[in-house]
């Protein structure tokens, strides 16, 4: 088997998206679309992989890394040029070269694993993946002669009424024997009406020297969608949901409403876990089995151990260990570890905090920069005062210590084992083993207060 190369076409700006964001970085189900693009390709394990970049070229490279090569291309003169960049890593090369667009995420390793096998049982010096569309307008024509080979491809504007009706379009990915291609590329011209070097004439000239150009013909059209504006991108976002959710239910997870249901490409979802409508999963999110994720909730970059239950909650950067909850209306922040067992309520907030197993923190609180340790009751309304408007204190908790409602702990302070707050306490000292810290003035009360009131004020009381 010849040697297999790979150049990604990632330097057009994209104006059509109107966006400040370069055009290959908008990303689809959570990844940017050249990164979906290098992903399917890093599977066929290429000799060497060349991104060519333009606009935003350091930020493609700070996404992309030193998985691939790159060349520049400065002036934006065509899909010829662009591939003609990058000459100085691939030209000297035997083997096959791979060409494919940077905003066509959905393109599977599949696709151009069959691409090259075909190119290569059929000996050609260019082989174009072609699909059937539903509606062709727009796109380029293939025209096969009578050996099935490729004759010419016919853009929409020089089609004849017989060519205007042909399904059979040009995807825009090709495979080329990779000589042949740095060659003809020489004698590409741009003149045109755009005053371009087109990767399309390479074609024209190959054959008109005796090459052999075949066509491989992809069974899902879907999959060569291109994306130039932000419908296309919801489009192509909704189809590449479509097939994460399909592979997750095929793994056992059971998803209400896959069409309400929004999973990015790096999730990982154990079996038996389910997921309610509403509800998104972003980022490297891993969930075991056995979860529940209820309605409306948001994971990102989450670890749950199994057995969870999330219910209308948000969850960002943090752990939750087997059997623990959460919710409904709760929001764990970065770096925030819930234990075994663990009841996270309603409307409460937990950062950077541990929590041991089988603590309770009920609902209407805060607890931030702390430790807390097993079997603790969090009463209502406790708010962990972590901060002193400078700098950020941290709490500790012991194992079986009761936390009355509407207390304040005010960082730092440690509250040791079996001890007690008492409801209403603001507590700025060490509380020690076995005691209760009660810290809120003593009750008072006025008899007959009422008297000293003006005489309406009465009336109307009375």
């Amino acid at each position: 088997m010849s040697d297999r190369y790979t150049i990604i076409l990632a330097a057009g700006q994209g104006t059509r998206m109107k966006s400040k964001l370069y055009k290959v970085l908008h990303t689809v189900c959570g990844q940017p679309m050249v990164d979906h693009v290098l992903t399917q390709v890093e599977q066929l394990k290429p000799a060497k992989i060349v991104t060519v970049v333009g606009h935003g070229a350091q930020t493609v490279e700070t996404v992309l890394g030193q998985r691939t090569e790159y060349a520049l291309q400065e002036a934006q003169l065509g899909t010829g040029h662009a591939v003609l960049q990058a000459e100085t890593l691939l030209g000297a090369k035997d083997g096959m070269t791979l060409i494919v667009n940077g905003d066509t995420p959905l393109l599977t390793a599949d696709t151009f694993n069959q691409l090259f096998k075909f190119h290569e049982e059929k000996k050609a010096q260019a082989t174009i993946l072609t699909a059937v569309a539903p509606d062709p307008t727009s796109y380029g024509r293939i025209i096969r002669n009578d050996l099935g080979n490729v004759e010419r491809i016919v853009e929409q504007k020089d089609a004849t009424h017989e060519e205007a009706a042909i399904t059979e379009i040009n995807t825009g990915v090709y495979c080329f024997d990779n000589k042949t291609l740095f060659d003809a590329l020489h004698h590409v011209t741009n003149e045109n009406a755009q005053g371009e070097y087109y990767l399309t004439d390479v074609i024209q000239i190959i054959r008109q020297s005796g090459g052999v150009v075949s066509a491989y013909k992809m069974t899902d059209f879907e999959e060569s969608m291109g994306v130039n504006d932000r419908v296309a991108l919801a489009k192509a976002t909704a189809v590449m949901q479509q097939r994460i959710n399909e592979q997750h239910m095929r793994n056992g997870v059971t998803i209400i409403d896959p069409k309400a249901t929004y999973i990015d490409t790096g999730v990982e979802i154990g079996n038996d876990t389910v997921i309610e409508p509403g509800v998104l999963l972003k980022g490297k999110t891993k969930i075991g089995s056995g979860c529940v994720i209820g309605a409306n909730s948001k994971l990102t970059d989450a670890i749950l151990e199994d057995d969870v239950t999330v219910t209308a909650s948000t969850i960002e950067d943090s752990i939750m260990h087997r059997g623990s909850n959460i919710g409904p209306n709760s929001h764990l922040r970065p770096k925030s570890d819930i234990g075994e067992d663990v009841h996270i309520g309603n409307f409460c907030e937990i950062k950077k905090a541990v929590i041991g197993p089988r603590t309770k923190v009920g609902h209407l609180t805060y607890v931030g920069d702390a430790t807390l340790g097993s079997d603790i009751n969090v009463g209502c309304g406790v708010v962990f005062v972590n901060y002193d408007g400078i700098k950020k204190f941290h709490t500790n908790v012991g194992d079986h210590v009761f936390l009355g409602s509407n207390s304040n702990v005010i960082a730092p302070v440690d509250i040791a084992d079996h001890s007690f707050i008492a409801a209403g306490s603001t507590v700025t000292d060490d509380v020690p083993k076995h005691a209760m810290a009660i810290a809120r003035a003593r009750q008072t009360n006025k008899l007959d207060y009422w008297q000293n009131l003006p005489l309406a004020d009465v009336k109307d009381w009375e």
